[in-house]
């Protein structure tokens, strides 16, 4: 598969950590989606509903960031993968969490999980 979708720097608040203060107070996560799917029939049609629609992709990201705190961000990238890979057209979805907020008690730009999932073959979206 060669045609990507990719949306980057998607920023949403979220209760995900181990520690109760991060529950508790929250946090910043970015995630980053990369689609593998064929946009050839978007590009012929010119048409949107022949693709993946990325604003609403974005909002149910977003949602599953903002809702049920989960303790790592492994998890968390698992289920926006999951959502990624419900858009009939995914072929493979790979997800990057970052946590740039994270409690490390030493200086750090980021740390990030990184997930690829693919649909198994035949399976429906």
């Amino acid at each position: 598969m060669t045609d990507r979708i990719v949306l980057t720097g998607l920023r949403a608040r979220g209760r995900h950590g181990v520690y109760e203060f991060e529950r508790a107070t929250g946090q910043d996560f970015v995630v980053d989606v990369v689609l593998e799917l064929d946009l050839a029939e978007a590009a012929r049609f010119d048409d949107v509903t022949r693709t993946v629609h990325y604003g609403e992709l974005a909002d149910r990201l977003v949602a599953v960031v903002a809702g049920e705190p989960v303790n790592l961000i492994e998890t968390l990238a698992e289920r926006l993968a999951a959502v990624c890979l419900a858009e009939a057209r995914v072929v493979v979805a790979t997800v990057t969490v970052h946590k740039p907020g994270a409690p490390i008690p030493h200086d750090f730009a980021d740390v990030a999980v990184t997930v690829t999932r693919r649909r198994p073959p035949g399976a429906a979206g």
